[in-house]
């Protein structure tokens, strides 16, 4: 293998306004008398993103006074290892990326503003943070990936409210988390994929509900986890897969 420098220390080094730069421009001296920036590396003034974040990983106290930098990605980063209680201004940052950062990090009591903010990426930051009811209220959220991160983390018996999301990605999450009285609701979702998860999980004296199912894949789930007396029809399936799985089940009980 020929040796060489990554494409990241190959980049540079310029200023998030294409200046290059250079360790003689630095105002920090102190990282670097104490060897905690790196030209090309760990450097505050790279307009590269991970080299921004080194920086303040080895100089957090640094974080504070670039919270008010013309450039977003040093907000970004600084936000991240900033006080919490110095982000309340960047809430109303022009930036999404920071708001986003912001939302994962200020105090969960002054997160509410950002309930209405326009960026998904914003909510769906929220949707980490934020519990009960104050949580599901993004279950209303008009993006779907705010819902869906929403779904994830939501207690499993708020989950009934979102069993006819218009999205079968947030469906099929309810189908996996929700408890066990909501799946025979589901039964007869409109997405196959929904309704696969569904029979993964619904207690076997209902999946036998699902054993006509239109979908092969739904079927084939029944025949592998319906008792060998509940098969039915299942061993003479139109599609092999299934009548294979039922089949193999029958002969499990009988040897």
């Amino acid at each position: 293998m020929s040796g060489g420098v990554s494409a990241e220390e190959d980049d540079g080094p310029f200023d998030w306004l294409g200046n290059p730069i250079s360790c003689a421009d630095c105002p920090n001296e102190d990282t670097r008398a104490a060897g905690r920036c790196e030209f090309r590396r760990a450097c505050v003034m790279d307009r590269r993103a991970r080299r921004i974040d080194r920086f303040f990983a080895a100089n957090p106290a640094h974080a504070d006074r670039h919270l008010g930098h013309p450039y977003f990605e040093v907000r970004t980063l600084a936000a991240r290892y900033a006080s919490p209680f110095r982000l309340g201004p960047l809430i109303d940052d022009p930036e999404p990326d920071v708001r986003a950062m912001v939302a994962l990090r200020l105090p969960v009591a002054r997160l509410r503003p950002l309930l209405a903010d326009p960026e998904p990426r914003v909510r769906i930051a929220l949707a980490q943070r934020l519990t009960g009811a104050a949580l599901a209220s993004l279950f209303d959220d008009p993006d779907y990936a705010v819902r869906l991160a929403a779904a994830r983390r939501a207690e499993p018996a708020l989950l009934v409210r979102l069993i006819e999301d218009p999205d079968p990605s947030v469906r099929r999450e309810v189908a996996w988390r929700a408890p066990d009285y909501v799946l025979p609701r589901m039964t007869g979702d409109p997405e196959a994929l929904v309704r696969i998860a569904v029979a993964e999980r619904l207690p076997q004296e209902r999946l036998v509900l699902m054993a006509k199912d239109q979908d092969f894949r739904v079927r084939f789930v029944c025949a592998e986890r319906l008792p060998p007396a509940l098969l039915g029809k299942l061993v003479d399936d139109e599609d092999a897969m299934v009548r294979e799985a039922a089949l193999a089940r029958k002969t499990a009980e009988n040897g």
